[in-house]
């Protein structure tokens, strides 16, 4: 009974790091990530183990796919740098991933689709050039860190799975650290 609880509090905590007062209109109502809007998070919400896996996954599938829009249409060095080692470093949680889902029993496999919200930022992302892309990457990328950073500790806290639950806890400092370089930026 616990974990369920765990998850959507982890849910819901997701959604609060993405509701900033001073929020871009254009960007607020896609500030939020919800498991219904996710069918593979939704369909898996009576396992934690896999409902955090899921995000994990999407979480990590948004960071690479924003990053490459960065390196393609990013105006200044210091974004399409960021841009470089997000890439590199979420790829490299992909993998770790997908190592600590399978040490689980039964094993687990993390499922990357991204919500409706992920896709819903990453195309209005796409749309933009210049120094208004930098703006909003940069937007995106704390706030996307922050939910990630929300779900990491909310696992660690207290996940069944073993594995996964040493998972989080490896990538907290990590993600923290990305946190406060994509504040900087």
């Amino acid at each position: 009974m616990k974990y369920p609880l765990l998850f959507a509090a982890s849910i819901a905590a997701m959604t609060l790091a993405g509701c900033k007062k001073d929020a871009d209109p254009a960007t607020d109502a896609t500030a939020t990530i919800a498991a219904s809007e996710n069918p593979a998070m939704a369909a898996a919400a009576d396992s934690p183990g896999q409902a955090f896996a899921n995000v994990a996954a999407a979480s990590d599938a948004f960071e690479i796919e924003t990053s490459k829009l960065a390196i393609a249409k990013g105006s200044s060095a210091k974004i399409k740098t960021f841009a470089d080692q997000m890439i590199k470093a979420h790829t490299d949680s992909s993998a770790k991933l997908k190592t600590a889902s399978a040490a689980a029993t039964p094993a687990i496999t993390p499922v990357a689709t991204l919500s409706a919200a992920q896709q819903s930022k990453l195309d209005g992302l796409g749309a933009k050039s210049g120094a208004d892309f930098d703006r909003a990457y940069a937007e995106i990328q704390v706030a996307a860190h922050q939910e990630t950073l929300d779900a990491l500790k909310g696992y660690s806290a207290g996940g069944e799975v073993a594995s996964l639950n040493a998972f989080a806890k490896e990538l907290v400092p990590i993600v923290t650290a990305h946190l406060n370089m994509a504040k900087s930026l």
